[in-house]
């Protein structure tokens, strides 16, 4: 049997004339999934209550997914060798729906705060967290999570290097209970896998030569002040994060100019990295006015434009060779030439210098991490009176009290925004809640 389709579990469901191939029913299970469904109410850059029109994690989880598909059609035209190779499309798919599922509310202010709250029991970060849902949270299995083939859960596998090995070596000072709370920065945890995974990792790379497995995990060394870094990636990896790339600084930027938090002169900023032979060769020259075109057909105007940027992304994606790998799912990875990664780059610059960091949205990344602070503190405190049953059963019968904060981070990690702000107004504003209310 191939190993990229073995999965952890010694035997599945087998259901009479299930046609399906093993990475449709990958994809399946992430679709439906409860971690996958949550992902609708879970903040992308602007947060779930402040309109109905921008991103959510859900719908930026779909475009990731499609634009995946599109990288993978492109280069079964341009690399017809490597056929064989490339991942199914239902693979891609599958890669793309599930690598957020991770992410606690609040987007990466939940994401500070958990790991702040768990810097003395191994962390947080929330790639870390997506695979230790598909291996072991969602309930599809007992014990498996949702059991996807070895070859997805390396597509997910982002970073495979473990939180002990890149975590800076001097964190904040901890004084009393504050541990610099403020400090968003400072306790931004590293891009990793937590290390309560390392059996999950040890299997996913286990058809790997000793020689890959050494140079898959190099990493620069964590400094004193600054977290270090895994170098390599597999290729569905790879298609993964380019697809990630191009739908966070196209489709943002989108919401941004139609939420009217960016302008011509921010395109304009934009443009000093658009390469003019690059725009010409597809067709970018005009792209200005379809983007902020007012009036009549404004809004198809717009769309054609984003198309038109996809598109031309996408079709400038190469696949490169590095030949220190054996397994070819290693050494090849997708890549973007030199000019549209810089515009690439310049795009999403600009959404963070002009949405993601304007003082509103700070503020409601401030305000949600104060929540998961305080959820954090008082689950953790007060676990028997306050967590759901099935989280009580597994805090009980948890070894330590580390591993009881695991469960703990697991529970508030797996919240949608809306559900954590109602468990906060339920636990500390007056007036707010019920106890026939259903959390």
């Amino acid at each position: 049997m191939d190993p990229w389709k073995e999965r952890r579990a010694p035997y599945g469901v087998q259901r009479k004339n299930d046609h399906r191939e093993d990475f449709e029913r990958d994809r399946a299970r992430v679709i439906h999934s409860s971690a996958f469904r949550r992902l609708q109410a879970k903040t992308q850059i602007l947060g779930v209550l402040d309109g109905d029109f921008h991103r959510t994690r859900l719908t930026h989880s779909m475009e990731v997914a499609q634009i995946g598909r599109g990288l993978v059609l492109n280069f079964l035209q341009r690399y017809p060798e490597l056929k064989d190779l490339l991942p199914r499309l239902e693979q891609i798919e599958t890669t793309g729906l599930a690598h957020d599922l991770g992410h606690p509310p609040f987007g990466h202010g939940g994401e500070t705060a958990l790991n702040f709250a768990m810097c003395d029991c191994g962390g947080f970060e929330g790639n870390g967290q997506t695979l230790r849902i598909l291996t072991k949270l969602e309930s599809h299995t007992p014990k498996y999570g949702l059991d996807l083939t070895r070859r997805n859960l390396l597509g997910v596998l982002k970073y495979p290097v473990p939180y002990s090995k890149l975590c800076k070596k001097t964190l904040p000072k901890v004084s009393g209970t504050s541990k610099n709370k403020n400090e968003q920065q400072a306790w931004k945890p590293p891009k990793c896998y937590l290390d309560t995974e390392q059996e999950v990792l040890n299997w996913i790379l286990e058809p790997l030569s000793d020689s890959d497995q050494k140079h898959f995990r190099e990493q620069t060394l964590p400094t004193q002040s600054n977290h270090g870094f895994s170098f390599h990636k597999a290729l569905d990896t790879s298609l993964l994060n380019l697809a990630d790339d191009i739908a966070y600084g196209v489709h943002d930027f989108e919401d941004g100019i139609v939420l009217r938090l960016l302008t011509h002169d921010h395109w304009q900023e934009v443009t000093k990295h658009l390469d003019p032979k690059w725009a010409e060769d597809n067709n970018l020259l005009q792209i200005e006015k379809k983007l902020f075109k007012h009036g009549e057909n404004s809004g198809h105007n717009r769309k054609q434009a984003v198309g038109a940027l996809v598109h031309a992304l996408i079709t400038s994606a190469e696949l490169k060779l590095n030949e220190k790998f054996e397994e070819p799912l290693l050494g090849w990875n997708a890549v973007l030439q030199e000019e549209p990664l810089q515009f690439l780059k310049s795009l999403k610059e600009t959404v963070s210098r002009h949405v993601i960091q304007l003082n509103t949205v700070q503020a409601a990344t401030y305000r949600g991490r104060k929540v998961v602070l305080s959820l954090f503190e008082t689950l953790s405190s007060e676990a028997e009176m306050l967590l759901p049953s099935s989280f009580q059963i597994l805090w009980k019968e948890a070894k330590s009290v580390l591993d009881q904060n695991r469960i703990v981070c697991d529970y508030i990690a797996g919240m949608t925004d809306q559900y954590a702000n109602r468990f906060y107004e339920r636990l500390f504003l007056p007036g707010h809640g019920s106890v026939f209310d259903r959390l």
